[in-house]
């Protein structure tokens, strides 16, 4: 009988051996694949973290024209910005949009100012996002957005003629 015991008791000592310790308040616990599926990792940021410098937030502008949903946000308007970004929702199904918006967008000012479009990573299916990315400045230097009290941009030969989104620009 007592031998029969004997690899129980080592069977137990060794699955014990190999259990997760308990938790101690106050030590650190492992992060990571590592850690216990059941363990909480601790918080990214308290609430008393004072709030960081934010983009101001632009209204998405949708244009439904034809076969293709176009829905665009600017991401920053900023005057001084070097460039100006977009991001850019294309959603269809019957239409292929490998497009390259950049050579196919203008964007315009109240006060006059153009600047054509600067990159685009062209895609392609039925769903597609991207940043479409315009200058900052004219080709005279000057800062495109300066002075401007709202910023148009025009997407031309898509799935129809032309696609017009207009925004009020805040400072």
């Amino acid at each position: 009988m007592r031998n029969r015991w004997l690899p129980a008791s080592l069977l137990l000592a060794l699955l014990a051996g190999c259990a997760a310790p308990a938790a101690v308040p106050g030590t650190p616990q492992p992060s990571g694949p590592e850690a216990s599926p059941t363990r909480t990792p601790p918080p990214t940021a308290t609430p008393d973290s004072p709030p960081g410098p934010q983009a101001r937030a632009y209204e998405p502008q949708t244009d439904s024209q034809g076969a293709v949903v176009f829905e665009i946000t600017p991401l920053d308007l900023s005057a001084n910005s070097e460039t100006l970004e977009f991001e850019v929702v294309m959603n269809t199904h019957s239409v292929d949009l490998s497009w390259d918006l950049a050579a196919q967008a203008v964007l315009r000012t109240d006060t006059g100012r153009e600047v054509s479009g600067l990159s685009w990573p062209v895609g392609g299916g039925h769903h597609y996002t991207a940043i479409l990315t315009f200058p900052g400045r004219t080709s005279d230097g000057g800062a495109l957005l300066d002075g401007a009290n709202s910023i148009t941009m025009t997407l031309r030969a898509t799935d129809v003629a032309e696609r017009v989104f207009t925004w009020e620009v805040r400072e």
